[in-house]
């Protein structure tokens, strides 16, 4: 039985129904950054998203200000999923109710217009209802072909039967959203001195084989390069994966996840809540690979997005 995954498990996560394929196309590994769009929601309510026509992949930041009334809470969906918000401390008296969320696109996400409906309840228990349409833009991905090991394009029937319960782990992990915020402030890089990666989303054909999209940003190194955790997390799972290796997964809070594969050694144990900057192992070429190097992934909302961007944005 041939199997037909990308190198990183995290391509696996996502359940088929929700993911369309894309025509491959060229596209470079640096995030572009996209003019913002503000929705009117009355009642002195303003909605403000980072990009109003996302490509596939990408990762929103979406703003709810509020000039007049305090919000207590909100409930918000999109593609069929709940987008969790937090709220901004306030500067002062004088400044609005600020909720944030991100809203990650996936990589797989069939190119369309997609309603984003959220109700903000204000502390006085009125209910306010506000929505915007969000065209999802086909992404621009390139195709390349690699030799690898033939166990990981035609794995026996115990190999097949490991990668596919790590699927399903992955799958849960990803499903939860943890109701506290762990990151505080920006994403960084988790290499020292590296700021590029590429590959996010290269449809890849393994020995001859078409295989699933790469769900994540590749980043060269020699092995026993120290890798570090881009921002505080919880870390849900630390150990060998069939395809990635030697992986690490960090729990950001609110659906975030950050995934490093491939690593040479690991340096944190399940359950350990890590610091921005954390060692968190060193640069390997275990798991399915032709080289040494980081495997950086990031899901968001179960949607697999670039991790270039969580970088970009202003968090």
């Amino acid at each position: 039985m041939r199997l037909t995954a990308s190198i990183c498990a995290l391509s696996l996560a996502i359940a088929p129904a929700l993911a369309q394929k894309s025509r491959p196309h060229h596209r470079t590994s640096t995030p572009i950054a996209a003019q913002p769009s503000t929705h009117d929601c009355g009642h002195n309510l303003s909605l403000h998203l980072s990009s109003p026509d996302p490509t596939q992949g990408s990762l929103l930041l979406l703003e709810l200000r509020s000039a007049t009334q305090p919000v207590a809470a909100i409930k918000a969906t999109w593609d069929s999923r709940e987008i969790p918000f937090w709220q901004e401390p306030k500067k002062d008296e004088k400044s609005p109710d600020v909720w944030r969320a991100l809203l990650g696109v996936d990589l797989e996400l069939k190119p369309e217009n997609y309603p984003l409906t959220l109700t903000a309840k204000t502390e006085s228990a009125d209910e306010i209802p506000c929505s915007a349409t969000i065209d999802v833009k086909e992404g621009k991905f390139a195709i390349e072909s690699l030799k690898v090991a033939p166990n990981f394009v035609e794995p026996n029937p115990e190999q097949l039967a490991r990668a596919e319960a790590e699927r399903q782990r992955l799958r849960a992990i990803f499903a939860t959203i943890t109701p506290e915020r762990f990151w505080d402030g920006s994403f960084h890089y988790p290499l020292a001195g590296v700021t590029t990666g590429g590959n996010f989303g290269k449809r890849r054909i393994l020995n001859g084989q078409a295989g699933s999209p790469h769900g994540g940003v590749d980043f060269p190194a020699p092995a026993g390069t120290p890798v570090y955790a881009a921002q505080r997390g919880r870390v849900v799972l630390a150990e060998p994966l069939y395809f990635s290796g030697n992986t690490v997964v960090l729990d950001h809070g609110l659906g975030l996840y950050t995934f490093y594969g491939h690593f040479e050694s690991i340096s944190v144990q399940p359950g350990d809540l890590v610091d921005t900057g954390a060692l968190l192992g060193k640069v390997g070429a275990t798991g399915r690979v032709t080289g040494p190097h980081l495997h950086w992934a990031a899901t968001a909302n179960r949607a697999r997005t670039n991790p270039l961007q969580l970088i970009s944005l202003p968090l």
